[in-house]
């Protein structure tokens, strides 16, 4: 495996906290979501997971899509990025990823979806790590 690319990003403070990048594109304050007891309005790792998959994820659609001949421009994905509560001091991540391709029926989209799933990074890095269901909507 060939390494193209590396990111460096230092954290301080956990979830409440502050992370910045070595070349200093983020430098933001973290802080837990309100529904776990913190502050609505900024950044926390779980909306940072779902943005960078996002994008990946996209990456791997559009290789599917020109592959297989199938215009994914102006696809989108949702992903849900789920801080679950295992046991009192136990905890897991779950995913759902929805796939909205325009111009196409469900199904095919499905197919797309699947195939974008098996390619992308992100994915290969969560499988059989966490509960992920990717939806074609």
């Amino acid at each position: 495996m060939e390494k193209l690319y590396t990111a460096i990003v230092t954290a301080k403070g956990g979830r409440d906290g502050h992370i910045k990048s070595a070349d200093g594109i983020i430098d933001l304050d973290l802080k837990a979501p309100k529904a776990m007891g913190g502050k609505d309005g900024y950044a926390n790792p779980e909306l940072l997971f779902a943005g960078a998959w996002g994008a990946c994820y996209l990456g791997a659609l559009g290789s599917v899509g020109k592959r297989d001949g199938v215009d994914v421009s102006e696809a989108t994905v949702d992903v849900h990025i789920s801080f679950n509560q295992e046991g009192p001091t136990s905890y897991a991540l779950s995913a759902e990823l929805h796939v909205h391709v325009p111009g196409i029926d469900t199904d095919k989209a499905q197919k797309l979806a699947d195939a974008a799933h098996k390619g992308c990074p992100y994915s290969k890095a969560t499988r059989g790590n966490i509960d992920v269901k990717v939806i074609a909507e």
